[in-house]
């Protein structure tokens, strides 16, 4: 079963520094049928504008992977890290029994990110941290899987039973994923056009997937989506 949701289904919020869909209930925005698929909690599509950001703030029990597609941000927390994330790089936070961080845009230009949380497979854990940058070429026409619980060389870890993949693919090439049953996939396309087994998804597009053995993806147009494999639950 795929379950397609256009771009303008999505949660928008203008906080006038931050501009963002919400593909998630998150804050203030609540739909007691759009809280979760399997253990993917939130997915956030951001725009920060130049000379702000997230001030200082907590989390905990969550494992939040971010993606900058454009500008630059930088990260600072109670970890000891004030690192810059850029296009590129994957960046991965692990909550557990608490920190505190902020996300700051010092640039001139809006940053536009990507923000992916999960719950974890244990709580209580102690909190870390990994980022790494991959090169356009290993993203080109292949399906990347950039952040894993699996043992994959080059990928930055995390502690929850999922992979996220990014896709980079000219128009007219594809590639087939072969969930099975026991597997959900969540898409979102950052760019461009796809079509997943026949059902077409433009740009902001998402599909949420549950018992589908095969799944043919193909690139409509020069395509960047990203694909997040995620364990089906009763509650998907």
């Amino acid at each position: 079963m795929i379950n397609k949701i256009a771009a303008e289904d999505r949660h928008f919020a203008d906080h006038g520094w931050l501009k963002t869909h919400w593909l998630f209930s998150f804050a203030e925005y609540f739909d007691p049928n759009n809280i979760h698929f399997g253990n993917l909690r939130v997915f956030n599509d951001d725009y920060v504008a130049p000379h702000s950001g997230f001030d200082t703030h907590p989390h905990s029990e969550m494992e939040i992977v971010t993606l900058v597609y454009r500008g630059a941000l930088t990260h600072q927390d109670t970890m000891g890290n004030e690192i810059v994330i850029n296009p590129g790089e994957a960046q991965r936070m692990s909550a557990g029994t608490g920190v505190r961080h902020s996300e700051y845009n010092h640039g001139d230009e809006p940053v536009e990110l990507y923000q992916i949380w999960w719950f974890p497979d244990d709580k209580g854990l102690t909190p870390s941290y990994d980022q790494k940058k991959f090169s356009r070429e290993i993203l080109h026409n292949d399906l990347t899987p950039l952040v894993s619980n699996k043992d994959l060389p080059g990928v930055v870890s995390i502690h929850s039973d999922t992979t996220l993949y990014r896709g980079r693919f000219d128009r007219g090439n594809q590639t087939e994923v072969s969930p099975g049953n026991e597997r959900g996939i969540f898409i979102y396309v950052t760019a461009g056009e796809i079509s997943v087994n026949e059902i077409s998804l433009e740009k902001n597009d998402q599909a949420r997937i549950i018992q589908e053995e095969s799944l043919v993806i193909r690139a409509n147009q020069d395509v960047d989506f990203i694909l997040i494999d995620v364990p089906i639950t009763t509650e998907n």
